[in-house]
């Protein structure tokens, strides 16, 4: 991951490697975007703290600094407070990381029509790739769904959709019988579906689904 990240100077790793850019130099004048960064070695986070700070880094092997302009996007499924306090993630790196926070409420959280809307989604992306099953769910298949707590949420809405969709091949809708069995067990008892949010985010939701009733 130092190499992918950062890159490396020729025999740096093995006499038989070349020189290779990281992905920092890739991404030169544009996004990089790193997915569960709660994941990243302890050995890597200074690194990545310098980079943020200093815009600078070194190649491993390398003495020379190589400058970069990125901007730098991550995404997290862990509670970095959480982690910062166990001792697991950097203090630093991670109030260098959180200028500009985005939380994405987990399925269980969502309102009802969200998860509508993620279902059809997915079942219109994956239909492609399997033309004789059906895209369409069953009420009652549906209804288990919605009650669901989806603890993998939207990997784990895929996956379970997309074995749906194999096993009713040649059916004209997803039925319950084609649901894993936990899907079709759920009971939906004890899934808080209320999450708070502050005046002005209620605010701003509601004038964010009139402009787009409205286009």
């Amino acid at each position: 991951l130092d190499s992918e990240l950062f890159g490396r100077e020729r025999g740096a790793a093995s006499p038989d490697h070349d020189t290779k850019p990281g992905l920092f130099e890739v991404a030169e004048t544009g996004s990089l975007f790193l997915d569960e960064i709660g994941d990243l070695g302890p050995h890597l986070q200074p690194k990545l703290l310098r980079v943020l700070e200093g815009k600078g880094f070194r190649r491993l092997g390398g003495t020379d600094e190589i400058r970069v302009d990125v901007r730098l996007i991550a995404a997290t499924s862990k509670d970095l407070v959480n982690e910062v306090n166990a001792g697991r993630f950097r203090e630093d790196l991670y109030y260098r990381l959180s200028v500009m926070p985005i939380y994405l409420p987990p399925l269980r959280a969502r309102a009802r029509g969200d998860v509508l809307d993620l279902v059809a989604h997915v079942l219109d992306e994956i239909h492609p790739n399997l033309p004789d099953a059906p895209n369409e769910i069953a009420d009652d298949a549906l209804e288990r769904l919605l009650r669901y707590p989806w603890p993998g949420n939207i990997r784990e809405l895929r996956n379970v959709l997309e074995r749906a969709m194999i096993m009713a091949r040649g059916a004209e809708k997803i039925e319950s019988e084609h649901l894993p069995g936990e899907v079709r067990d759920a009971s939906g008892a004890g899934v808080e579906h209320h999450v708070p949010h502050t005046l002005d985010e209620v605010e701003r939701v509601h004038i964010e689904r009139t402009l787009r009733a409205h286009d």
